[in-house]
């Protein structure tokens, strides 16, 4: 990952940041729908967009199924997510288009390591008893310990939702805190699961508790619960990130996951950071999409760009 800025260190628990804040869902609601509702970039203009959106993609695979078969052959289409002629005909052949990441489970690190070997594409990994961290703590940082060890170097983790729910804020930082000094150099993404987290109150008192605690990166959802990334939750994790920059001058990262599938969602989200915190969050070392199908479905579009013709889902596979 290159940075464009200082890693961010954490901080004490300071409850003043967070306590008294309570976000209004309606307003919330109202504002992500002017995201939705606006007329987006077209053209060219869109193209680039969805280029960009392509970095910052964590290309996803955390299926019962795995196997090193088809984490290689992920690790191919991160290294080449977009055909090269389609690349050609947009004039950008030669930029060396690749992935911000490939996400895997921790037993699946060294091969995804070992396939992505000179491209520098990170390996990410979840851990921490992923999806829903409730295994004993000690365990959930040997599996932090083991995947780093393998080579991953970003570590997506889970929270512990009940002391979220429970206001139980000390309890949530020191955990946090624990498991970034587990990831050592490797950065931490925190996955708050807010799909779990019942208000938008919550959502922002969780964000700010995880970059107090020294997350690299607040990440909605683990892909697996009944409402994963929407345009509001974001919304409020990105106001969280901003008055986390202004109250210590650090940035952390934004990364939405779970229920992005399509180009729109990916020009929604995008759009969303732009206006809400500006370019430099549209950066991978600041914005990461959190995805699978959602490649499938930008090659489509851009394919699209440069023939005028849509070809059938299944024309572009995922890996």
């Amino acid at each position: 990952m290159t940075e464009t800025h200082e890693r961010n260190p954490g901080t004490a628990l300071e409850r003043g940041w967070f306590e008294d804040v309570q976000v209004n869902r309606s307003a919330s609601e109202r504002r992500a729908a002017t995201i939705a509702a606006a007329r987006t970039v077209k053209k060219d203009y869109q193209a680039a967009w969805l280029l960009r959106a392509i970095q910052c993609i964590d290309l996803t695979t955390l299926a019962g199924d795995d196997t090193p078969g088809r984490v290689r052959r992920l690790c191919n289409k991160a290294r080449n997510p977009v055909r090269q002629d389609i690349l050609d005909r947009m004039g950008v052949g030669d930029i060396g288009l690749k992935t911000g990441a490939v996400c895997v489970y921790p037993t699946m690190v060294p091969h995804a390591v070992k396939a992505l070997q000179g491209t520098g594409i990170p390996v990410a990994s979840v851990a921490t008893g992923f999806p829903a961290g409730l295994t004993p703590l000690p365990q959930r940082l040997a599996e932090i310990r083991y995947a780093v060890e393998e080579g991953a170097a970003e570590i997506d983790i889970v929270i512990t939702r009940e002391y979220a729910l429970l206001g139980e804020w000390q309890k949530l930082y020191d955990e946090i805190r624990a498991m970034r000094e587990a990831c050592g150099e490797a950065h931490m993404k925190a996955i708050l699961a807010t799909g779990e987290l019942g208000t938008l109150t919550n959502v922002y008192r969780a964000s700010m508790v995880a970059m107090q605690a020294g997350s690299d990166f607040i990440k909605t959802s683990t892909g697996k619960e009944p409402e994963n990334a929407t345009l509001p939750v974001s919304l409020t994790m990105l106001r969280a990130l901003r008055d986390y920059r202004d109250l210590t001058g650090h940035k952390v990262g934004f990364k939405p996951a779970g229920g992005l599938k399509t180009a729109k969602d990916a020009m929604n989200w995008l759009a969303l950071m732009k206006e809400e915190l500006g370019g430099p969050w549209m950066e991978p070392d600041l914005f990461r999409i959190g995805a699978s199908s959602l490649l499938a479905d930008i090659e489509r579009q851009l394919e699209h760009h440069v023939t005028g013709r849509y070809a059938s889902a299944a024309h572009h596979a995922l890996s």
